[in-house]
């Protein structure tokens, strides 16, 4: 079994002590960390994700699942900073899941991915209202406003946060990202937002290129 598959395994378990020991052995053995989140504590996560969204597991299970998965990040983290030592700051990103969802195990690991690459972040944690949203994206005046879902039905919010951005006026001066487990790029370009990333490594791509482009 790869540790990849393990790691992943480990999440599913809500396995802390496996999740920080194979954390520990990914470092030792000289692993991109970015890899390790993604391929491993990140498809748990996924994993989880579509059991919770199904009804195959349940509210306290998926926050056992996010413990342990939190705890083999915290020791990745510092080898993923380590890498982008000399960095300077490339804009203001604002993180937020989108009000009805409790889930943000994903945003988490795009907020660690983007502040190391350069970016100042500020995240609004979950279940944020979208007027919420809105009013911290004009109040901080951010570059970058990413929001994501879990479940189909919270979705549904993400086409209001342009709503409310194109009634503040700022709409224009904002690059808008959406993503989560149900969203897709056809429906973020129906939305009307900039762009989509399927996960966190895709997203710092996606920030860095929408970013140069509208400097």
């Amino acid at each position: 079994m790869s540790i990849l598959k393990e790691m992943a395994d480990a999440v599913v378990a809500g396995d802390v002590e496996a999740c920080r020991a194979l954390a520990e052995k990914a470092v030792a053995e000289g692993m991109d960390p970015v890899k390790a989140i993604q391929g491993g504590f990140s498809a748990g996560m996924d994993r989880v994700g579509r059991q919770f969204e199904c009804g195959d597991m349940y509210l306290p299970e998926m926050m056992q699942a996010a413990d342990a998965m939190n705890a083999g990040v915290a020791i990745l983290k510092p080898h993923i900073e380590s890498q982008q030592n000399g960095l300077i700051d490339s804009g203001k990103v604002l993180l937020a899941t989108i009000q009805g969802d409790m889930h943000d195990i994903g945003k988490n690991i795009v907020k660690i991915l983007i502040s190391t690459a350069g970016f100042e972040v500020i995240d609004l944690g979950r279940n944020v209202m979208v007027s919420d949203i809105a009013e911290r994206a004009e109040e901080e005046v951010v570059d970058v406003l990413g929001v994501s879902a879990l479940m189909t039905t919270t979705m549904g919010y993400m086409p209001e946060v342009v709503e409310e951005l194109e009634e503040l006026g700022i709409r224009d001066r904002i690059i808008y990202l959406v993503g989560g487990a149900p969203v897709t790029e056809e429906w973020a370009r129906e939305i009307g937002s900039d762009g989509y990333a399927s996960d966190a490594a895709e997203a710092v791509r996606v920030v860095k290129e929408l970013v140069r482009k509208k400097a």
